[in-house]
């Protein structure tokens, strides 16, 4: 069985890699099926974070102003992973966020995973609620800071622990690391001629947006122009 991995998990301010960005990254180093190392961040998202959200994860606006920027935490993140196969429950959502940032910043993200919830659905298939919250509670887990990001990839690793205790007869490829599959395609930065239309609209209308400038991606500032000239309209001389 295997017994070195990295388990991972994020907090995310939504659930699409395109369009949503990461909160806080969790990760536990495990060779030799004990944690040896731990990696831990909160990233500044650089947009504001939805009430929905906070709500979850007890992750407020004021936590993220002082997190780290997410270059810094994504390139630190791919080197604390290298050379072991990712663990998580549901892995491929935390691998698309991190492969997606990790293309744009121009670092290589090829990693083989192991899905906890994909081992939980094949081998408990009368458990009704499959959550990483509810197998914990199914088998007695400590689990106290749900929706944290390290405190999750823990509790990853010990239902992983713990479904290979109980099924030792199943096959060994169900709890092995197979290729994790997620295409990115690398976004360029906002460029200055949409930094300067988008404070023109803003400008012009009067209003806010809850989003560093800086931080955009050229799609993700194209999308806010059109978001905004459908609501209010173009700037009219």
């Amino acid at each position: 069985m295997i017994d070195s991995y990295i388990a991972l998990d994020l907090e995310t301010t939504g659930l699409s890699p395109v369009e949503d960005r990461i909160l806080e990254i969790g990760a536990v180093k495990v060779e030799g099926g004990e944690i040896r190392e731990r990696y831990e961040a909160l990233l500044n998202p650089g947009i504001r974070i939805s009430p929905r959200i906070q709500e979850l994860t007890g992750i407020t606006d004021e936590m993220a102003a002082a997190g780290k920027d997410t270059r810094m935490a994504v390139a630190e993140l791919v080197e604390f992973c290298s050379g072991l196969p990712l663990l998580g429950h549901n892995i491929l959502f935390d691998y698309s966020f991190v492969k997606r940032n990790a293309v744009n910043f121009g670092l290589k993200f090829e990693k083989e995973g192991i899905d906890t919830l994909k081992i939980a659905r094949m081998l408990l298939p009368d458990v009704e609620h499959k959550s990483l919250t509810s197998l914990c509670c199914h088998y007695g887990i400590v689990h106290e800071r749900a929706h944290r990001a390290v405190d999750d990839a823990c509790a990853a690793m010990e239902l992983y622990q713990r479904l290979q205790r109980e099924f030792p007869d199943s096959p060994e490829e169900l709890f092995a690391p197979r290729p994790l599959i997620y295409k990115a395609k690398k976004q360029g930065p906002v460029t200055p001629a949409q930094k300067g239309y988008l404070n023109d609209l803003i400008k012009y209308h009067k209003i806010t947006v809850d989003v560093s400038m800086d931080t955009l991606t050229k799609n993700e500032a194209s999308r806010l122009i059109d978001k905004i000239i459908s609501t209010y309209g173009r700037i009219l001389r």
